[in-house]
Formats: C-alpha cells, sequence, structure tokens
C-alpha cells in the first residue's frame, strides 16, 4: 500500500520551497540572489525558521519511499531508474532551461562587465548555465544519497542496519539529534554551501533505515502534540536569535540548535502527517504527479516573472512578494504541462520516460 503521507509532505515541502524563494528573492540578510531589490526585512524571520528543516526533511522522506521502491526493484534497476529521473534532468535541466536565471543575473549584477564584448557568445551561454543551476543541486544531491544507498546495502548484506533502525525507542530517536548535528559538520563542499553532503545524505539513510519501520512512525504519532508544539516553540526562538544575519553562514548550519531544532521539527511533521495526512484527493494527486517537475520548473518560471515585474514596474515592497508568489503559481502550472507534452525535453527537463508517458 502506498504511503499518501509521505507524498503529500514531499509536495507540501515543494510548495514551501516556492514560498521561500519567493521571500529569498527580496531578503535581506545578505543571501545571494538573481535579482537585487528592496524586500521586507520582518519577513527574513520566516526564511530562518523554515531553512534549517525543510530540505533536510525532503531527504528523510525520498529515504523513506526508496525504501518502498527498493521492495519491488533490484539494485541495478533502482539504480537506472534513479539516473532518469534525477541525473538526466538535472544535469540537462541546466543546459535547457538553467540559462534564463543566470541571463537574469547577468542583467542584474552585471556580471562581465567592461569584458562582456571580448567574451564568445557559446562561453557566455554556459555561465549562464552554471550560474543558473539554481535548486536543480537537489536533484544532483538525492542521486548522489541514492548511490550511496546501494553502496551501504551492498556492504550489509544481511540488512542488520534495517532491523537496528527498527528497535529505536522515542528516547533514541531524540538522540539522534546529536548524530545529526555531527553530520552537519561533514563533506561540506567549500564556497557552494547547498551541497551539504553530510547531513542530506544521512537524513536520506535515516530515511531508509529509521522511518520506514511502522512501528517507529506510530511512536512520532503518539508524541506528535509535543513535538509539534516544541517544534514551533524552538523556530520562534531560533528565528528572534538569527533575526538579520545570514542563517546560511556554516557558523548557523553547524551549530547545536540548528541541527536539534531541524531533528525535532522533521519528527514533528513525520508524526503530525501520518496522523492527519494519510489521504488522497483529487488535488493531492495531482500533485503527487507534478511535484518533481513543479520543484525543477518553479524557479526559472519565477524569474520569469521577477525580471519584468523589477525591470518595468515600480511598486511598493509588499506588492512585489504578492505578485512574484501569484504569477510564479499562474505561470508553473501551464509551463508544466507544456513541457511535459514535448518529446526529448520531457525527459530531459522533467525525467519523464515516453514509455511512462504511455
Amino acid at each position: 500500500m502506498r504511503k499518501l503521507y509521505i507524498d503529500n509532505i514531499r509536495w507540501a515541502t515543494v510548495l514551501l520551497v516556492i514560498v521561500y524563494h519567493v521571500i529569498y528573492t527580496f531578503n535581506s540578510v545578505g543571501v545571494i540572489t538573481n535579482i537585487t531589490d528592496e524586500g521586507i526585512p520582518a519577513l527574513d524571520s520566516l526564511l530562518s525558521f523554515v531553512y534549517p528543516w525543510f530540505m533536510c526533511l525532503l531527504f528523510a522522506a525520498a529515504g523513506m519511499s526508496a525504501f518502498y521502491a527498493l521492495q519491488n526493484k533490484s539494485g541495478k534497476e533502482f539504480a537506472k531508474s534513479r539516473a532518469k529521473r534525477l541525473l538526466v534532468p538535472s544535469i540537462c535541466g541546466i543546459f535547457v532551461i538553467g540559462w534564463f536565471s543566470g541571463w537574469v543575473t547577468d542583467r542584474t549584477v552585471d556580471m562581465f562587465g567592461e569584458n562582456r564584448d571580448l567574451i564568445p557568445g557559446f562561453v557566455k551561454y554556459l555561465i549562464y548555465c552554471f550560474s543558473g543551476i539554481g535548486p536543480l543541486w537537489f536533484a544532483h544531491e538525492l542521486f548522489l544519497a541514492s548511490m550511496v544507498l546501494l553502496l551501504v546495502r551492498k556492504l550489509d548484506k544481511n540488512n542488520k542496519l534495517h532491523e537496528l533502525g527498527g528497535k529505536v525507542n522515542f528516547l533514541a530517536l531524540l538522540a539522534l539529534g546529536i548524530a545529526v548535528w555531527v553530520s552537519s559538520l561533514l563533506f561540506n563542499t567549500p564556497l557552494i554551501e547547498v551541497y551539504r553532503n553530510g547531513i542530506y545524505i544521512f537524513m536520506f539513510l535515516l530515511g531508509y533505515y529509521v522511518f520506514s519501520h511502522e512501528n517507529v512512525t506510530d511512536l512520532l504519532v503518539k508524541f506528535k502534540l509535543p513535538l509539534l508544539i516544541a517544534a514551533i516553540a524552538m523556530g520562534i526562538s531560533y528565528s528572534v536569535f538569527w533575526y538579520g544575519k545570514n542563517y546560511t553562514t556554516p557558523e548557523c548550519l553547524q551549530s547545536v540548535f540548528t541541527n536539534v531544532y531541524a531533528w525535532i521539527t522533521i519528527l514533528a511533521i513525520i508524526g503530525c502527517a501520518k496522523a492527519w495526512a494519510d489521504k488522497e484527493n483529487k488535488f493531492t494527486h495531482y500533485m503527487t504527479k507534478r511535484n518533481f517537475g513543479f520543484y525543477a520548473l518553479h524557479y526559472p518560471a519565477m524569474m520569469m516573472v521577477a525580471y519584468p515585474m523589477i525591470t518595468f514596474l515600480d511598486l511598493p515592497p509588499a506588492l512585489n512578494y504578492i505578485l512574484l508568489l501569484a504569477g510564479t503559481v499562474v505561470l508553473l502550472v501551464p509551463l508544466y504541462e507544456l513541457l511535459s507534452r514535448i518529446p526529448v525535453i520531457k525527459t530531459l527537463v522533467l525525467g519523464i520516460s515516453e514509455k511512462k508517458n504511455k
């Protein structure tokens, strides 16, 4: 039986990512964006409230989904599927649609300066592509985590790790927050801070080895309200503590407070989702089917709205947020439906195979 609450966690988090990027576009704390324009500093608190945990939650949910996928697939089949659905669109998408975000950046900050006329057009295009990777880093990291999982499964031939994951009690779950903090210190790429390999791969493995057990998630259902109250209280305190500061710096992301807060919030969301969101309707079914596509396309769609809005309109900051969010949502749906019907493009950008479409 499909775990509907996992699907709902994933698409709901993608919607949260879209809202996050709207506010992030006008942030006032020094996080680099493709658009430079005045924002409302108070709204930055919402960014610091969600940033520690929302992508970690996606990796944990993906790890849970990987467990169920591997019940019906061999390791080789799983790797092939991940390559088609993650690796291909995460690379090809950079060159098909990612360049636009880089082009917008060039229009706002003048990337080439006085040397613009000396640089060949193809070289500019490549620079646009690599500066416009945007949210596609998630697919790169998720593919890497999937390959690490296959390696761990191969080394753990007797499946001892999965058995051990099913034996954790509630206190052990809470104690894992320390392991989450340690993972945040490991394998982080220099300069490009979004590739936090240690914590993201660890969260994916926790999803596979721990959260895939019904008895473990039932514990989270049992303690969902205390966990939810603790997560909200910690989130408010966290946002106040980091108010006006860059919440993406290593100083912030590698602190004990950040990672314990992230872990408690993830436990709370999984417990609440299993208790209250293990259901499906037409809307959730629609969102589940288009989850990755909306994630991959939302940032280019946002730039298509943001660039002309900032260039040709002189709106109050509050209206910029509203118009950008509304415009992105309105554009995203037809953009996905169009690209998902174009042969080759739908495979390169969205990971949709011809066979699956039929």
